[in-house]
């Protein structure tokens, strides 16, 4: 695992505590992401790791009631979703919705032009376009086919990783992308993450199990229960996870906890 002495943070999440329909969900949570790096999120279901990634991007069902969210130095919480946006935030969904009648190529140029706030000559939308299909090996194809009307889960999953190209975020979170997918899917979806990986980039992989990143190798690794980050490490604690669980931890602290009585 990278020393973080000499990292540049590029976000940080600050003692958050976050409500949903009045019951708090996350409980302090803290956590750093550093330039240039992949972070893996794991716990189980009902963690708190998709609210986590919903009040990243300022959903306004999520109740931020105390601590901050700090892009560069700057918190990001009185901001809207576009604004944070903006900003080069960016969420890849764990269920992407269709929406027919819409292309995938006007779609795609909607979206630069919402996160520039201004419009994308044509041309330079298709030659940035074309860079990225050939990037990711992806069908152009794809361009004239409805936003994930009758796609597969593995083109949904494609689909979120060519939108994360095209817009280049410098705070990219990847929310299950590993959900619903067979191993050939996955590793394509995997190829994708690894192509995206940059120096001026922070990646936040948030997933169930350890095998996503058997393909993406993070940089660091944070276990996150019941609203709490409880251990973060290096890859080998995904591969202890998978090997021993979650319980292995709790476990563990409740040990360590008895030796400091």
């Amino acid at each position: 695992m990278s020393s973080t002495t000499t990292l540049k943070p590029l976000f940080e999440i600050k003692d958050l505590h976050v409500r949903v329909e009045g019951k708090e969900i996350l409980k302090g949570l803290t956590l750093t992401l550093y330039q240039g790096k992949v972070h893996a999120l794991m716990g189980r279901n009902g963690s708190g790791k998709t609210t986590l990634s919903y009040t990243i991007m300022g959903h306004p069902k999520y109740e931020v009631t105390e601590g901050a969210i700090e892009f560069k130095g700057k918190n990001i919480l009185n901001l809207k979703p576009h604004e944070r946006a903006r900003l080069r935030l960016f969420l890849a969904f764990q269920y992407p919705v269709a929406i027919p009648g819409v292309s995938v190529g006007n779609f795609l140029r909607a979206s630069m032009k919402a996160i520039r706030g201004d419009e994308v000559p044509i041309k330079e939308f298709r030659s940035k376009l074309e860079e990225k299909l050939n990037l990711l090996e992806m069908s152009k194809t794809v361009v004239g086919r409805y936003v994930n009307d009758g796609f597969s889960g593995g083109e949904k999953k494609r689909l979120e990783i060519l939108q994360m190209a095209l817009l280049e975020p410098e705070v990219a979170i990847l929310d299950e992308t590993d959900s619903g997918l067979d191993i050939d899917a996955l590793t394509i979806v995997a190829e994708g993450i690894n192509r995206l990986r940059g120096k001026d980039r922070a990646m936040l992989l948030i997933t169930h199990y350890q095998r996503l990143l058997g393909y993406v190798k993070p940089d660091f690794v944070h276990v996150l229960m019941d609203g709490k980050m409880v251990r973060s490490g290096g890859p080998e604690l995904a591969e202890a996870l998978e090997q021993k669980g979650y319980e292995w931890l709790l476990k563990q602290d409740q040990v360590e906890g008895e030796k400091h009585v």
